[in-house]
């Protein structure tokens, strides 16, 4: 167990961890962006065939990201979009980027973000860091994603890491997105260290807090 964690920090610390993001939204591809620059390899995922289709081509369809910073991407070899979950089987750490889409009785709509979860699931192995970014009401990460990874029978803190951490994007905002302060909150003390030790790697203020849920009520609150 804690070999596998070690490895995971070796890994991150070496920038030769695999990165995953599921959903290339105005959240996903400004991310995946950042972690490029960052010096790690992404893989982005996204259902919507013409959206990969497009990032492939180098033409960005979010207006933060520029057709020639996607290109510079796609050419240095580090990064692709597809729109199958398969490349997670190779991936080290996981960013879940759904949209949470507020219902009839305003609650967000987790329906993408279980989806994402199962089809992390479905490829989950030992040593991986888990990442939810959706915005979402406090609890979440702990009593809805940590039981679908755990089915597998691997223990969120030992085997695989879980954290959240609010996305923080303001389309249109000139601030380069390495600038905005992000919060990182685990499921245990080892799952906020390895997630924060990854975003601290591309990202300039990361702000460790006590427990997922912490985390949680800290975008709800900025909302």
């Amino acid at each position: 167990m804690a070999e596998k964690f070690s490895d995971l920090q070796n890994l991150i610390k070496e920038k030769k961890a695999k990165v995953a993001i599921i959903g290339l939204g105005y959240v996903g591809l400004p991310h995946a962006i950042s972690m490029v620059k960052g010096g790690f390899s992404v893989s982005g995922i996204d259902t919507d065939q013409a959206k990969v289709a497009s990032l492939n081509e180098g033409k960005s369809y979010i207006g933060d990201v520029m057709d020639a910073t996607l290109r510079e991407m796609i050419e240095s070899k580090r990064f692709n979009a597809q729109t199958s979950f398969t490349v997670l089987q190779k991936a080290d750490v996981v960013i879940i980027c759904v949209p949470t889409p507020m219902d009839k009785y305003k609650i967000p709509d987790l329906s993408y973000v279980l989806k994402a979860a199962q089809s992390v699931k479905q490829y989950l192995h030992s040593g991986m860091l888990i990442v939810l970014e959706s915005t979402t009401w406090p609890g979440t990460t702990n009593e809805v994603i940590k039981p679908i990874l755990e089915e597998t029978g691997l223990k969120v803190g030992q085997d695989i890491f879980l954290a959240f951490a609010p996305e923080r994007i303001d389309p249109g905002n000139p601030m380069p997105h390495e600038d905005v302060p992000k919060v990182i909150g685990g499921i245990t003390k080892k799952c906020t260290k390895v997630a924060q030790l990854f975003y601290s790697c591309f990202l300039k203020h990361v702000h460790p807090v006590s427990s997922t849920r912490a985390a949680e009520m800290t975008k709800i609150l900025e909302n």
